[in-house]
């Protein structure tokens, strides 16, 4: 067992092993998010933004700077939550927020999803914790970014307390990303702060 495993446990996630992903991990990994796209987005899966889900070893594992988390019960994937190397640009980005962050130097959060019967039990906060870690331990990393769908229940409540709005598109246009009147995008962009 990883030492983030253990040090998790202690912190409250009793009854399930936090770890990098292993090849193993994948099926059930790419299980949860696609569940997630599908039932909490309410849009599924769209290849132009979701390529990652499928091709999880060439984003997540391979790449030196770039890793996945996962939390498992009894040997089942209950949660991810994964670290790039990607700096977000806009296009589809609003240049309010991409300005903010310096190219190549930015750890982007990805993928930090629970299956809702394992919700509200400090996996999440604890995969988070994990990817905060990770990233502490890379010079390459100077700042980190996220996004979430607002329409994921208490995502953005989630990531308020952890970091800081940069821009809601419920409330503000974003120009820069086309969107149809019947499905408008509901992204919230945050910044967190690398633990020092």
């Amino acid at each position: 067992m990883s030492d983030i495993a253990v040090t998790r446990e202690a912190r409250g996630v009793d009854g399930y092993v936090l770890r990098q992903a292993e090849p193993g991990d994948l099926p059930g990994a790419r299980s949860v998010m696609l569940d997630t796209v599908y039932r909490d987005f309410g849009h599924g899966y769209l290849p132009q933004w979701h390529s990652d889900i499928i091709d999880i070893d060439s984003y997540y594992l391979a790449p030196e700077d770039n890793t996945l988390f996962v939390a498992a019960q009894d040997g089942v994937v209950a949660a991810t939550a994964g670290v790039r190397g990607q700096t977000p640009v806009s296009p589809p980005h609003p240049p309010e927020v991409t300005n903010r962050f310096e190219e190549g130097r930015t750890a982007t959060l990805y993928r930090v999803y629970v299956r809702p019967e394992h919700r509200r039990r400090g996996l999440a906060a604890a995969l988070v914790d994990a990817c905060l870690d990770f990233i502490a331990g890379r010079d390459r990393y100077t700042a980190v970014y996220l996004h979430t769908d607002a329409r994921t229940p208490g995502a953005v409540e989630f990531w308020s307390k952890r970091g800081t709005i940069l821009f809601d598109e419920r409330i503000a246009i974003n120009e820069m990303r086309p969107e149809t009147p019947e499905a408008p995008f509901q992204t919230v962009h945050f910044e967190l702060q690398i633990p020092r």
